[in-house]
């Protein structure tokens, strides 16, 4: 049985601020959601991307309103000052894990692996107290969830989907700090792994995506139970 280490009053403190940004990413995702929906009815579309929601979120707010009953225009108007309002919030919250990251030796040292940035640094150095409660990286990425199922019968073992068991919002991170990796690869063929490149050329994208999430993960035991930096000549293999 693994108990739960005690986490640290810094550790909660952190994970408080990444469970009130989560929360906050979601509201200003249903709000521009909204937006755009409203907007839909009178045949007025919003660019896709975030930046270009929240842009058209500021012309509302400062005064530009949109071609629509001066009713629909009210409730857009408030819609948008809250979407901006909320980004504001998050931006903060971001500029608050900056500053709690330059004073954790760990979420320094994972900063320095491929894919993984401020927010999932410390989400991971907030979340495992204890690295050392598992014994190697594939019992880390297993307790993440990002290991296949395995559906024998026969003799023949056969891998299905990941068992998505452990923390939602860390293995959210991985795969999100991946599909940045992957997009790379796409644009910048020539500044990333080969070994990303090979494996994108053989897997459908989010299977290689889900494989570099798994292999991020032992990378990332290993940093923290040995408490070295990434090294590019240090890696474990892919998981395909």
């Amino acid at each position: 049985m693994r108990f739960v280490p005690v986490k640290s009053p810094e550790q909660q403190a952190a994970l408080s601020m990444h469970r009130t940004r989560d929360l906050l990413v979601k509201q200003r995702t249903q709000l521009i959601n909204m937006i755009r929906g409203l907007l839909a009815e009178f045949g007025i579309d919003i660019p896709k991307g975030l930046e270009r929601a929240l842009l058209v979120a500021r012309r509302i707010v400062d005064g530009e309103a949109p071609d629509v009953p001066i009713e629909a225009a009210k409730i857009v108007g408030t819609l948008s000052q809250q979407a901006l309002e909320i980004h504001v919030r998050i931006r903060q919250i971001d500029r608050d894990l900056l500053v709690w990251l330059r004073s954790n030796d760990v979420a320094r040292r994972l900063t320095t692996i491929p894919g993984i940035g401020p927010v999932g640094a410390t989400a991971l150095a907030a979340s495992v107290t204890d690295p050392h409660q598992f014994r190697s990286g594939r019992q880390f990425a297993a307790w993440l969830g990002l290991t296949p199922l395995q559906k024998s019968s026969g003799g023949r073992e056969r891998l299905g989907r990941i068992t998505k068991m452990g923390d939602k919002y860390l293995r959210k991170l991985l795969i999100v700090g991946m599909t940045s990796l992957v997009r790379r690869a796409k644009y910048h063929p020539n500044t990333v792994d080969p070994r990303l490149a090979d494996l994108l050329a053989r897997k459908p994208v989010r299977v290689a995506t889900v494989a570099m999430a798994n292999k991020t993960a032992r990378t990332i035991w290993a940093i923290m139970a040995r408490g070295d930096t990434y090294r590019t000549g240090h890696q474990p293999a892919l998981a395909a």
